[in-house]
């Protein structure tokens, strides 16, 4: 794969990625979209081309047959030229293939060696399967998902799989990195979905302790309790958000909207939640999403509409910031966070063949 339109502050940074799926390959992605080559190892035989695998795009792969003992050292060599290792196996399963940290920086004593699992890398659990609805179910995030009346609501897998487990590795590798140029010796992140969920609950543990937060599901601020941060329902059966939380916000609304003045001091009184939520839901039944969105949409009232993926794309506020990128014909999401001085950019699509591990050898 040649690297034409690589930019971004992670340009130079030379990864290895061992293929698997979800948090791993995503990571992965942020770290090309950031400027790094990722060189992807895979099983002879993979499928390539897939135009639709947008978290594999930037890459460049590898196949090798990691039973095989010539493949095993070319993959080592490349290994040894590298600043970043990434797997997302369960644990033991590097050290049996002979890809362990202590073998890996054996050879290359300055890697950041990143291990991405559910569970982490001991305790009980470590070696059972699991998959992000398990892992965030342990943190407490899961049971705090949901309306009052109802089970626990699966958030798609973007707080276990994504939050915490591909956002906390990125961190784990860059701080490692970050290191490394003091001391000049590589370590291991071990990245746990489990640890990075609880990791992300801190704010509402602080809640809880100051008695702010808890109780059943569905009754507090941010969990759809209070009636001024919540999704209604509109005129024409869709939906828009609303999260007046700060008192002057919450005024600004109920003046625009015309809430009647009985109810009107009615924000922190929990007791007239129920009335409040009813008038709400009321008046957001009065007009369409798209008068909705004309009247409030842009002010300080914390409005937004609910729109589905297919619509998100054309939002005015998404194309002025250009959130949607075209590559190869496909529209799909841009690199993010943004940089002022070292824009990230998609180096690629997700490659249609695989490299020889030579070729990778001579550029690095």
């Amino acid at each position: 794969m040649n690297r034409p339109s690589v930019s971004g502050p992670l340009t130079g940074l030379r990864v290895i990625e061992f293929a698997g799926i979800g948090p791993g390959p995503f990571a992965c992605m942020l770290l090309s979209d950031m400027g790094a080559d990722v060189v992807t190892i895979d099983r002879p035989g993979k499928k390539l081309g897939e135009r639709h695998n947008l978290t594999g795009r930037g890459r460049t792969v590898v196949l090798a047959d990691l039973k095989d003992e010539s493949a095993r050292e070319e993959a080592m060599q490349l290994i040894e030229k590298a600043d970043v290792l990434v797997e997302g196996y369960r644990p033991g399963v590097m050290e049996r293939l002979g890809f362990g940290p202590d073998a890996v920086l054996a050879r290359n004593p300055r890697i950041v060696y990143g291990r991405m699992t559910g569970w982490g890398q001991e305790g009980p659990l470590s070696q059972a399967a699991g998959h992000d609805l398990n892992y965030i179910a342990i943190s407490g995030a899961l049971d705090a998902i949901g309306p009052k009346d109802g089970p626990p609501v699966p958030p798609l897998n973007l707080v276990g799989d994504y939050g915490g487990g591909s956002l906390y590795l990125i961190v784990g590798v860059l701080a490692a990195l970050h290191e490394a140029q003091r001391s000049g010796r590589g370590q291991v992140v071990d990245a746990a979905m489990t640890d990075g969920a609880i990791s992300l609950m801190t704010n509402f543990v602080s809640q809880q302790m100051r008695g702010v937060f808890g109780g059943p599901r569905g009754s507090n601020v941010l969990d759809g309790g209070a009636p001024y941060y919540a999704v209604y329902e509109t005129a024409d059966g869709l939906h828009v958000s609303l999260g007046a939380i700060e008192p002057q916000f919450f005024a600004d609304f109920c003046e625009r909207v015309g809430v009647p003045a009985a109810l009107r001091d009615a924000q922190s009184d929990r007791a007239r939640w129920p009335a409040l939520r009813e008038e709400f839901a009321r008046i957001f039944k009065s007009r369409t999403r798209m008068e909705w969105t004309a009247l409030l949409e842009g002010t300080d009232v914390c409005f937004a509409p609910v729109l589905p993926l297919s619509q998100a794309q054309a939002h005015p506020h998404n194309v002025a910031r250009e959130a949607f990128v075209e590559v190869a014909g496909v529209n799909q999401p841009a690199p993010a966070p943004r940089f002022s001085r070292t824009p990230s950019r998609i180096q690629g699509p997700a490659p249609i063949a695989a490299t020889a591990p030579a070729d990778v050898l001579a550029r690095w």
